[in-house]
C-alpha cells in the first residue's frame, strides 16, 4: 500500500466521531470487542465491528486473539505520521504568519 493510500485510510478512519471515541476508549489500555460494545450501547455489535474494520485497515487498531476474546490495541504510529507530515509543517507556518502579523501591528 502506498504512503498516500495509507494516509487516506487514516484520514477516513479519523473522520468519524464514533471511531475517534473508540480510539479514545482504548488509549489507556486495550479492550475486548465485547467491552467496546458495552461502552457504545447506542451501536449494535455489527456496527462496532464495521468501525473496527475501518480502524484496522488504517492500522490504527491491532487486534489480538486470546482464546475466544479479541483484544483491540491502539497503534498511534499512523497518527504520529499524519502529525509529522501535515500538522507540524502547517502549524509552524501558521505561527510564522501570526508572528509577522503581530510584528506588523506593533510597528
Amino acid at each position: 500500500m502506498s504512503t498516500e493510500s495509507i494516509e487516506d485510510a487514516v484520514f477516513k478512519a479519523l473522520a468519524n466521531g464514533k471511531r475517534r471515541q473508540m480510539l479514545d476508549a482504548i488509549k489507556a489500555a486495550p479492550l475486548t470487542t465485547r467491552a467496546l460494545c458495552e461502552k457504545f450501547p447506542d451501536m449494535d455489535r455489527c456496527t462496532v465491528m464495521q468501525h473496527l474494520k475501518v480502524l484496522e485497515e488504517a492500522d490504527l487498531v491491532i487486534p489480538r486473539r486470546e482464546g475466544r476474546e479479541r483484544w483491540n490495541h491502539l497503534n498511534a504510529l499512523p497518527i504520529q505520521a499524519i502529525h509529522d507530515r501535515w500538522i507540524s509543517r502547517y502549524a509552524g507556518h501558521a505561527m510564522n504568519v501570526l508572528s509577522a502579523l503581530k510584528d506588523e501591528l506593533k510597528g
